[in-house]
């Protein structure tokens, strides 16, 4: 009995290590301006609209990432950005001050919309956010193939998400014809 119980605890012990060596870093998202580049030292610091901790250190080769292909097939290294003071949707991993930036992806000139607030309604059949704002007025988003959610399962497109009514999310859209069509959808943390 006492040999049974030290295999079983061997083969535990065994998957637990297998899992944590195949461990991959989630990517997550959020929008800001790109402040300044430095190559030397591999940061790049961002404005962020959400007004969090806007440094960024450079990813190292050779981590392991879960980072959607479709998501990953419309962005730049962050050695290979060096456009100032362009919107950007940044790809990291990591909490804290300084986080690991993965890729950056220009989101264009706009005009953007950026919005807070609480979910409403969220149709990925008829493709639309519906948030309630700070001032109580709700706010209506288109949601296309493009646009990117940051999920408790890291970044996704294609309607491959989903938010329950009542969480709180940053909104960074575009405007056009009096429709706003959402770039990227994040959970306030």
């Amino acid at each position: 009995m006492k040999l049974m119980s030290k295999a079983v605890l061997f083969a535990t012990c065994f998957s637990l290590a297998i899992s944590i060596a195949k461990a991959q870093e989630m990517i997550h998202a959020i929008s800001g301006t790109v402040i300044t580049v430095h190559p030397k030292i591999q940061m790049t610091d961002i404005q962020t609209d959400d007004d969090s901790s806007g440094s960024f250190q450079w990813t190292k080769p050779g981590v392991s990432m879960a980072f959607d292909k479709n998501v990953s097939a419309e962005t730049v290294t962050p050695e290979k950005f060096t456009s100032l003071q362009a919107h950007v949707i940044v790809y990291y991993y990591g909490v804290g001050v300084v986080r690991t930036v993965v890729a950056l992806h220009d989101v264009g000139t706009g005009p953007f919309v950026k919005s807070l607030g609480r979910v409403v309604k969220f149709d990925r059949h008829a493709h639309l956010l519906i948030i309630q704002n700070g001032k109580g007025g709700e706010e209506t988003f288109n949601i296309d193939a493009k646009t990117v959610a940051d999920t408790e399962t890291g970044v996704a497109t294609n309607f491959k998400f989903d938010y329950n009514k009542g969480i709180q999310v940053h909104v960074l859209a575009t405007q056009s014809n009096g429709a706003q069509t959402a770039l990227l959808i994040a959970p306030v943390i």
